[in-house]
């Protein structure tokens, strides 16, 4: 799926769940989605004013996008089902710290630990926020029929974060010990 699709699909599924204007789209894609997607902000007002055009959205209020509230139209709904129904395009790893971890030997044992420690720290910060978040949208949300699954998105990442927890706190236990 290309990437302006996936553009789309982020943002034709946030005007699935309420109307916004763009300024609040491009909010709920950073502050919502961007616990698990992230999107260029320089793609978001293109693709929304494209769909327009093509009818997918439809703007209610005043002629700048600002002040303009976006809703998705029967057409848009429809291309987001087709845009969802597309199988799931894999991106290829890009992890840096596991790059680096790799290459460890030349690196160093005590650097390598501190990048995992950094890395543990970061994930308990993350969890943190899902929790929050978690915390905060049952109490938006709870009771709309989109909840479950914004819910499961959410629970994803609290259990992805809690494994990259485990996984620092087995990994710094193996570099303890031993020759550097």
């Amino acid at each position: 799926m290309a990437r302006s699709s996936q553009t789309q699909m982020a943002v034709l599924g946030a005007l699935s769940i309420e109307p916004m204007t763009a300024y609040a789209l491009r909010e709920a894609i950073r502050d919502v989605l961007g616990h698990f997607w992230s999107e260029s902000f320089g793609q978001i007002y293109p693709t929304l004013h494209a769909l327009e055009e093509e009818g997918h959205v439809r703007r209610r209020g005043g002629a700048r996008a600002r002040s303009s509230v976006f809703e998705i139209t029967g057409s848009g709904t429809a291309r987001l089902i087709e845009l969802l129904s597309e199988p799931v395009q894999e991106m290829p790893a890009r992890n840096g710290l596991m790059l680096r971890l790799f290459f460890g030997r030349t690196l160093g044992r005590d650097r390598c630990r501190d990048l995992v420690r950094a890395t543990r720290e970061a994930a308990e910060s993350q969890l943190k926020e899902y929790e929050k978040l978690l915390h905060r949208l049952a109490a938006e949300e709870g009771d709309t029929p989109d909840w479950p699954y914004i819910r499961t998105t959410i629970r994803a990442g609290i259990y992805h974060t809690r494994s990259t927890i485990a996984w620092a706190d087995e990994t710094l236990d193996a570099f303890s010990g031993g020759p550097e």
